[in-house]
């Protein structure tokens, strides 16, 4: 004996399947809401190459939020240079060492303070912190991936810096975060 038509889907099924075509329809709503309009300014990435083009990246951006991708280097045992001087509150800034940059080109492992300096983009924060750590103890700290690094130019402290250093501190891109996964 067949069963009755009304009781191959029960209620509950209905039920169910109903409430999985809603989500897929809201899924979908939200994917053509999100798709409209331009890409959001504070997501775009620059590749470094592009700010390292520019003449002047701190007038050009300003003291607003940028997300540069790029490979990360830094020396600083080997580094040769001041600390900054003795006010803590601008020295981070106008430091020389160590040197951490930003490079349009994966750098080998004999690159040296001068090559970084003129070929990279100049990294500093404020507490030290947002820099991946040292894969080996010496020579230069280099990573096996583009790294993205939120920040800015022209930090409000640059304007504490030593008349000589001023264009380096405003030119400066100040690192609060980054993140190894390039999209």
């Amino acid at each position: 004996m067949a069963a009755p038509r009304d009781r191959l889907v029960n209620r509950e099924t209905r039920i169910g399947v109903a409430l999985v075509a809603a989500l897929g329809a809201f899924v979908f709503f939200m994917l053509v809401v999100g798709s409209l309009g331009g890409v959001r300014p504070d997501l775009t990435e620059y590749p470094v190459g592009e700010v390292l083009a520019l003449s002047d990246p701190a007038a050009t951006h300003g003291n607003a939020q940028l997300r540069i991708v790029g490979w990360y280097a830094e020396l600083s045992g080997d580094c040769v240079g001041d600390s900054g001087g003795v006010d803590a509150s601008v020295a981070w800034l106008q430091r020389d060492c160590p040197v951490r940059v930003l490079l349009p080109e994966q750098p080998g492992e004999g690159i040296t303070q001068a090559q970084m300096e003129r070929d990279g983009l100049r990294l500093a924060a404020p507490n030290g912190q947002p820099f991946p750590p040292r894969a080996k103890p010496g020579g230069p700290n280099l990573q096996l991936e583009q790294l993205i690094f939120t920040g800015h130019f022209d930090d409000p402290v640059a304007q504490q810096c030593v008349p000589d250093r001023l264009e380096r501190c405003r030119e400066t891109f100040v690192v609060s975060t980054y993140d190894g996964q390039v999209r």
